[in-house]
């Protein structure tokens, strides 16, 4: 499958309740109470398979909340987003690990719920200790790890799916420089293969690496899209 990423018009809509916290429309509707805001609003924007695209913007701008819909973890309230090509995804140093687990245990849960063939095999659980490079830690309790070995378990176990589109929101800069320089390997070779890499972050050094390409966000809507180097530009006057 060629893998495209497709948005006409999407707009996410949260609301705020009394304490000015973020919850869902459905929610927000059973407590009776809530101001609506828009994550994303009006956003266009198309992704064709074989690029690196740098989502940039402050913080609010929109970033994490286009990740999570193309990941649908979110859905869009207005417009339409098609994705096509199998989506992975690490937005959160900490997703999907239970701390009480070792790295081991949380590779065969993790695995499991994503549907990697035989999430216990002594083979697959080798090959993500050994991708991971956490080694001995490997089968130490999850609470123990720093940001960095987290990034490293959950980085591992995307890249084993064997996505068609690799999603990243700045947890990528949480890893020491020799693990970067295995994503961008891998994001070089996924897109060769014609996938799509889309990450976020504020380490713009780093994302120039990942992605030639760069779209800027502001208030939920693209304010410029072109060369990782002229966006860059862009974002600076924000």
């Amino acid at each position: 499958m060629t893998a495209s990423i497709q948005a006409e018009g999407v707009g996410v809509r949260f609301l705020l309740d009394r304490q000015r916290r973020l919850v869902t429309p459905m929610l927000a509707t059973l407590r009776r109470r809530g101001t609506e805001v828009w994550g994303l609003r009006h956003l266009d924007l198309r992704i064709e398979a074989g690029e690196g695209v740098a989502l940039l913007g402050p913080s609010g701008a929109g970033k994490t909340t286009l990740l999570r819909t193309i990941a649908r973890v979110l859905h869009p309230d207005e417009g339409r987003l098609r994705v096509r090509g199998h989506v992975g995804s690490l937005l959160s140093v900490e997703a999907g690990l239970v701390p009480t687990l070792t790295g081991r245990e949380n590779a065969v849960l993790v695995a499991t719920l994503i549907g990697l063939p035989q999430p216990g095999s002594d083979a697959l659980l080798d090959e993500l200790r050994a991708r991971s490079g956490l080694g001995e830690a490997f089968d130490r309790p999850v609470a123990s790890f720093s940001q960095g070995m987290h990034a490293r378990l959950g980085f591992a176990l995307a890249e084993r799916a064997r996505p068609d589109i690799l999603l990243l929101d700045e947890v990528h800069e949480a890893l020491d420089h020799e693990f970067r320089d295995v994503i961008a390997d891998v994001a070089g070779e996924l897109r060769q293969a014609g996938g799509i890499v889309l990450a976020a972050g504020h380490d713009h050094a780093l994302l120039e690496r990942l992605c030639d390409r760069a779209v800027l966000l502001e208030h939920g809507s693209v304010r410029a899209d072109g060369s990782f180097a002229e966006v860059q530009l862009a974002a600076a006057e924000v």
